[in-house]
């Protein structure tokens, strides 16, 4: 008896072909291709962290690394991309955050409340069906718990998603502002 597969599961394996056949394309790219190709995804990484970067420490923040960070963890070919990478990022750290100050209050020198945190954050992530936003929760808690700062939590936490903000939105503009480079130099439709 032919039993169907969940349509997550069979999401899931079209994906990973469309995955794998996106590599051997990008694979099978002469050299010269290849390397333009890097660069200009390495030029759009660093002109976004920069921005990030120097908008946070503009606005007063002192860490604007953070942004930096988001700005190139969250850089893509495509706007398309980048948008759903960021959203995920907001709300990680936004999940991250919130669950992170609320287990503090229940003793943040404990690293077994640190754990809890991660979890929770995590598994809030999954049940509200934003997958890839749980690893930045995780990340986020860990930030908020255990690097050592000065100040409130909330306080801690509110620096963090606003250069996470800053960093993403960086990088939602240097995409944009590619594509439409590219549409004016190649005559191609912005991703």
């Amino acid at each position: 008896m032919n039993v169907p597969r969940r349509p997550f599961v069979e999401y899931r394996r079209r994906l990973n072909a469309l995955a794998d056949e996106l590599l051997r394309l990008h694979v099978a790219l002469p050299r010269r291709e290849r390397l333009l190709t890097c660069l200009v995804h390495a030029l759009r990484a660093v002109l976004a962290a920069t921005i990030g970067y120097f908008g946070a420490l503009a606005l007063g923040l002192e860490q604007g690394y953070w942004a930096a960070i988001t700005a190139i963890s969250v850089s893509q070919s495509s706007y398309a991309e980048v948008r759903s990478s960021s959203r995920d990022q907001f709300l990680g750290a936004i999940i991250g955050g919130l669950v992170g100050m609320a287990v503090a209050t229940l003793g943040h020198e404990h690293y077994l409340t640190y754990v809890l945190a991660v979890m929770i954050g995590m598994m809030l992530c999954s049940v509200l069906n934003l997958g890839a936003a749980g690893r930045i929760s995780g990340t986020t808690t860990t930030i908020i718990m255990l690097v050592p700062h000065a100040g409130a939590f909330w306080q801690f936490a509110l620096f963090r998603l606003g250069e996470v903000t800053l960093g993403a939105t960086a990088a939602l503009l240097v995409t944009r502002g590619f594509g439409l480079l590219e549409r004016h130099w190649f005559g191609e439709a912005p991703p």
